[in-house]
Order: C-alpha cells, then structure tokens, then sequence
C-alpha cells in the first residue's frame, strides 16, 4: 500500500533533505512543492493562488489526493523585507497549504517549526500562532517539529538565480558549535542540531499510526533518528 506525500518548502535546507529521504522509500508517492525553482525543487506553485484557493490549488498537483503533508515552509525578515512579508509566509501560506490538504483528505500534518514557538518577540509569536491554527483544522495527527539551530549548507540555487543569502545564520552556527559542550539539560532544545538528523526524524514520522498532537524538540528528533 502506497502512501501519498505533498511536501512544501522543498528548496529549503530541512525540506530538501525530507524530499532526498523519502524518495528512497519505494511504498511512497511524493510530490514536491517549492515557492522558486531550484535545482531538484520539483513543482513550483504560486502560493499567492493557494491562498485564494488551497483545495483546487493542490487538487491540480494531487489529483487523487494525500495521505500525508509535510511543512518545511519558512524564511526570515532580512529575506521576506519586513515582518509582514515574513508572516505572510510563514503563516498564510503554511496555513493555506494545510487547509488545501485537509480537504484532499490528508489525516496527518507534519510542521517545522522552532524551538521555543509560541515565547515572547515576533519569531516565536508567529511560529506558535501557526501551529495554533493548523492543529484547529482537524487533521487526525498532527506532529510539530521544533529544531533549535540548524546545521547545514543550503542548497545552491541554478544559474541565473540568487541563493536566498543568510549571513547571520552562517554566524549562528560557528558560534553553535562553539557553545555545543554547554548546551545540557535545560539547555538542551536550544542547542545546535543538523538539518539531515531533523530531516532523518520526519521521514521516520511520515505515516506513523496513532492521533492527536504531539511536539519534537532536538532530544526527541535525534532519538527519532537514529
């Protein structure tokens, strides 16, 4: 028996890694969404469309429906060029994805979103309100993914195209690696984990049987993993 997958971000540095996984597993039917093409990207939608219309929107790319939806949507404010832009993607366009696959029938939801999701500041805030919303939409199982500093390169983009440019991120991670001998305990979630182990713990999570919401943080995703 097949299971069918629609995963959206898949340009992304967790979701391309996802999509790499999931292809190797022969009783799976994936289809990738991606925001830009880029290499390996697969289908590029307009996302502004699956607002307005997320059933018919993903009818066109899942005609016989999911099983499945995967969320490695996200970017930041220096990319998206104010915190309404930044919303507007990691926000509407999630939410937009998952109402659309709700109605194809989807029964479980899988979303990265932050460590520390729903705290104080505007990052946080917006991470919990969309795991707030999608967890309202019904689905059976929902499984949110809450990774602390990711490790990883990102992809390069084609010819002709810009890479979407982090520097700070870059930063972040030589200072994680510096730090990593003292991030224990209660520290612990806040810590630096690799794309490829979170990626790794959502491949493991894609159809797993059982209801209800249930949160990951970098303990959890490693065991997952591993």
């Amino acid at each position: 028996m097949t299971t069918r997958v629609l995963l959206a971000g898949a340009t992304g540095l967790v979701g391309r890694l996802v999509a790499a996984g999931l292809a190797t597993h022969p009783d799976i039917v994936l289809t990738s969404l991606a925001r830009r093409k880029s290499l390996g990207s697969g289908r590029v939608i307009d996302f502004e469309r699956l607002c307005l219309a997320p059933e018919m929107t993903l009818r066109a790319v899942a005609p016989s429906g999911i099983d499945v939806a995967i969320s490695c949507l996200g970017t930041t404010i220096r990319a998206a060029g104010s915190q309404a832009a930044m919303v507007h993607v990691d926000h509407d366009y999630v939410l937009a994805f998952a109402r659309g696959a709700h109605a194809l029938g989807a029964r479980q939801f899988i979303l990265v979103s932050s460590v520390g999701a729903g705290g104080p500041g505007f990052y946080l805030r917006t991470k919990g309100a969309i795991e707030r919303d999608i967890t309202a939409l019904g689905f059976r199982r929902v499984d949110i993914v809450r990774p602390g500093l990711l490790l990883g390169h990102r992809a390069e983009a084609r010819p002709g195209h810009h890479a979407e440019a982090r520097p700070m991120e870059a930063i972040g991670q030589r200072l994680a690696a510096a730090l990593a001998p003292l991030m224990v305990g209660k520290l612990s979630p806040y810590g630096a984990i690799h794309a490829e182990t979170v990626a790794s713990a959502i491949v493991r999570l894609v159809d797993r049987p059982g209801d209800g919401r249930r949160t990951y943080c970098n303990s959890d995703l490693r065991h997952l993993a591993c």
